[in-house]
């Protein structure tokens, strides 16, 4: 017998799958950016200023949001060698300290690189006709899901893999 996901953990999950679906399309973009950057700099001896920039804010988004997808699934700030080394009691101490840590890294984050996007949101990007504060928004964002998804895990526990349902005990 299979138990369901409950409705928080699905919508984790989409969530998870979102964040991980628009880091994907942010490195595909980057890519296509980079070429075209190549390519009007060494074809059409005409470089444009805008691609730098973009390119940049399009690394931070899918930097921090495959980090927090890395952090609910505990293959980033899980500190998993300790961890392991511990006889079996400390070994669920260390992994709430390593959910602590990551859930107080993505407040920071979350804080901090909100205050610097807020902060520069009237600054025009150099090279790029965009609010300079959204070079920040990465961090913002990013952790705000990072501190989520650690709490969650703080809540849940251990990661279950959507496509592997807990058997039911009877």
């Amino acid at each position: 017998m299979f138990e369901p996901r409950r409705g928080s953990v699905r919508a984790l999950d989409g969530l998870d799958s979102l964040a991980m679906a628009l880091a994907g399309l942010a490195l595909v973009a980057m890519a296509l950016i980079q070429a075209w950057q190549v390519f009007a700099r060494y074809v059409l001896n005409d470089s444009p200023g805008w691609t730098e920039p973009l390119a940049l804010l399009l690394m931070s988004f899918a930097v921090m949001f495959g980090a927090a997808v890395a952090v609910r699934r505990e293959t980033h700030f899980a500190f998993q060698t300790l961890r392991d080394a511990m006889p079996g009691p400390r070994q669920w101490v260390m992994k709430s300290i390593s959910r602590l840590i990551a859930a107080a890294g993505g407040a920071g984050l979350m804080v901090l690189g909100g205050t610097l996007m807020v902060d520069d949101w009237s600054v025009v990007m150099a090279g790029a006709p965009l609010p300079a504060g959204l070079k920040f928004a990465g961090l913002c964002f990013g952790g705000a899901l990072i501190l989520l998804f650690a709490i969650e895990r703080l809540l849940t526990g251990d990661y279950p893999a959507p496509g592997t349902d807990t058997e039911a005990e009877d």
